[in-house]
């Protein structure tokens, strides 16, 4: 598969009052789970942008600092658009360890050239597991420049200009896209 992936870590982890890439889930860390998902997708790069190298990463895995002032996800997905060597890139927020293999392939085997996808849970756009092709790099970068730093914003604008496409996620799939952001969710 043609693609580069990247494993976004950069959140400040308000919620869980530490870091999250480093609890454990059904025995392994996050970053861990995260990462064994994307290589299974065998991309032709792995990046991990956060806002500082963590000591846990993996040599084979490339630092992509956030591009800054952080301005949350959108500062790493700028950043690492910026730098892959293909013409689609992968992100897949830390947070979601439910995200399955199968699922990601199928959102792999819809893109197009100049064209990603974004899957759509009801009427919610999910741009922290998505493919965005390389071409959305300069509108990723004048979002950093505009007043708003949502990726839901970006996402709508993205798909005006045919850079992504919507993929309807199914009720027995939703449960992939499951944020773990409170220490209650990993009971």
């Amino acid at each position: 598969m043609n693609i580069s992936a990247a494993l976004l870590v950069g959140g400040e982890s308000r919620r869980m009052g530490q870091d999250k890439a480093t609890l454990a889930f059904h025995g392994s860390p996050l970053w861990e789970i995260q990462l064994d998902l994307l290589r299974k997708m065998r991309p032709r790069e792995i990046f991990l942008s956060a806002r500082s190298d963590p000591v846990w990463r993996p040599a084979d895995v490339h630092f992509v600092p956030d591009q800054t002032p952080s301005r949350g996800p959108l500062s790493g997905l700028a950043a690492t658009l910026s730098r892959i060597r293909t013409d689609h890139l992968l992100a897949l927020a830390i947070d979601m360890p439910l995200m399955t293999e199968d699922f990601l392939r199928s959102l792999c085997d819809m893109i197009k050239p100049s064209c990603g996808v974004i899957p759509m849970i009801g009427d919610r756009a999910e741009p922290l597991a998505a493919i965005y092709p390389k071409g959305a790099a300069s509108n990723v970068i004048a979002a950093l420049s505009g007043p708003d730093f949502s990726l839901r914003s970006l996402a709508k604008r993205l798909i005006a200009a045919g850079k992504l496409r919507l993929v309807s996620v199914s009720k027995n799939d939703e449960n992939y896209f499951r944020n773990f952001n409170k220490p209650s969710d990993f009971i």
